[in-house]
């Protein structure tokens, strides 16, 4: 027997390249890069930024060149040359970013992002305003998609983990269900993270990437919940805050 339910359901895509596999136009899409474009936009805009520019090419970003805008980016974890910073959250501090355009451009996210905007909605999710985004997917009565970056197309975990808290949060309201199995699979991660999720967290690639790169020291600040309630909403190429 197949189960339909009038429920709106969720679903979990674990990488951008598995995104064509699914119908989501309908859909309510969080854009997700814990570590860390989607933390970054969330502290961009919880201190004041005016908006954001997700960006694909490096060449496209080169046009940004000698403009008002800040340009933020990174390719594999380090800052492009001519850029103003790179891709962590404390870059984006409120006497740069406010009231300011930003160009981004990252290895994961920001295509995470434009594709995200394919569907009905799209938002952009982190544990930093985690609280606030379930609150504007309830409120919203669609399906949701919660669209993981991964890295290069692969799966990672810290992307993972945050989907299945979402999917849980939402689930734990009673107003939405699922027969997804990645959705399934990812709320069972987020049950074996929850108890100690930093501890849990030293198992994913990026951790050990970042810590390469010297920038390990962000990476607590990319857990911690509820930091705002601003919820950044992409429309027409730009990010803005609800």
């Amino acid at each position: 027997m197949i189960y339909f339910s009038s429920m709106p359901q969720i679903t979990v895509c674990f990488t951008s390249e598995l995104f064509p596999y699914y119908q989501t136009g309908n859909c309510n899409a969080v854009a997700i890069d814990i570590l860390r474009a989607t933390t970054s936009i969330c502290t961009a805009f919880m201190n004041g930024a005016k908006e954001v520019i997700p960006i694909g090419s490096i060449d496209e970003l080169k046009t940004h060149i000698g403009t008002e805008h800040i340009i933020a980016a990174e390719r594999d974890g380090v800052k492009i040359e001519f850029a103003d910073i790179g891709n962590s959250p404390n870059k984006f501090t409120r006497e740069l970013v406010e009231g300011r355009t930003i160009a981004y451009s990252t290895t994961n996210g920001t295509r995470t992002v434009n594709l995200a905007a394919q569907c009905h909605s799209a938002v952009i999710g982190a544990f930093t305003n985690i609280s606030a985004l379930c609150r504007w997917l309830e409120a919203g009565e669609r399906d949701v998609f919660l669209l993981c970056s991964g890295w290069k197309g692969r799966f990672n975990l810290e992307d993972a983990v945050f989907a299945g808290a979402v999917a849980q949060k939402l689930m734990d309201t009673g107003n939405f269900t699922t027969i997804c199995d990645s959705a399934l699979a990812a709320m069972d991660l987020w049950s074996l993270a929850k108890p100690n999720l930093m501890d849990y967290i030293k198992k994913a690639a990026q951790n050990e990437r970042l810590r390469k790169l010297n920038a390990a020291d962000i990476i607590p600040y990319c857990f911690e919940t509820d930091l705002t309630d601003i919820v950044p909403v992409y429309r027409d190429g730009r990010i803005s805050a609800l």
